[in-house]
């Protein structure tokens, strides 16, 4: 890990992070990848058994609000996300090279109006860089789900798995 960077695990606090395409291009331009993107997302969330708050796929990167896995740490989960969607474009021969840069940004969040704040960063992040007039416009955000109840590619605030995990400790 590079001097000065410090990832807080274990907190039980909320993760807003960050990550971005290779030397920021849009790569993630095509609505096909940001699709798949939030596929393998998804799948990740039921693996890795974690809440995703709220997401938005730009054309150049990705942000997430989550909660801590069951399994591993946030960084286990960025590196198989990123992994999984790089593998299957080159399956796809959609893609070959580098895709991702090899950091994220992981900022813990320690209360509720950070929670608020983060979240609607995210969801004004299309808006505030000219891709959509409306924050209901960009498909490739959660915030559908909260303004329509919307199910997306990526279900949110599921925390069933946390449920079951209180009822097996209690019984």
């Amino acid at each position: 890990m590079p001097w000065g960077l410090k990832r807080y695990y274990g907190t039980g606090s909320l993760h807003f992070i960050t990550w971005s395409c290779c030397r920021r291009k849009p790569l993630l331009g095509n609505p096909a990848r940001r699709d798949l993107l939030l596929t393998v997302l998804d799948r990740m969330r039921v693996r890795y058994r974690f809440a995703v708050i709220g997401y938005v796929v730009m054309p150049e990167h990705v942000h997430l609000l989550i909660s801590e896995p069951s399994i591993g740490d946030p960084s286990k989960i960025i590196q198989a996300v990123k992994l999984s969607v790089s593998r299957r474009l080159a399956i796809a021969g959609e893609f070959s090279g580098r895709l991702w840069q090899s950091r994220f940004y992981d900022f813990n969040l320690w209360g509720q109006q950070k929670e608020v704040e983060k979240l609607k960063y995210i969801h004004r992040n299309p808006v505030v860089r000219g891709l959509v007039a409306s924050p209901e416009d960009w498909q490739w955000s959660s915030y559908r789900s909260y303004a329509y109840r919307e199910a997306g590619l990526v279900r949110i605030n599921d925390w069933t798995w946390w449920e079951k995990k209180i009822r097996r400790s209690a019984g």
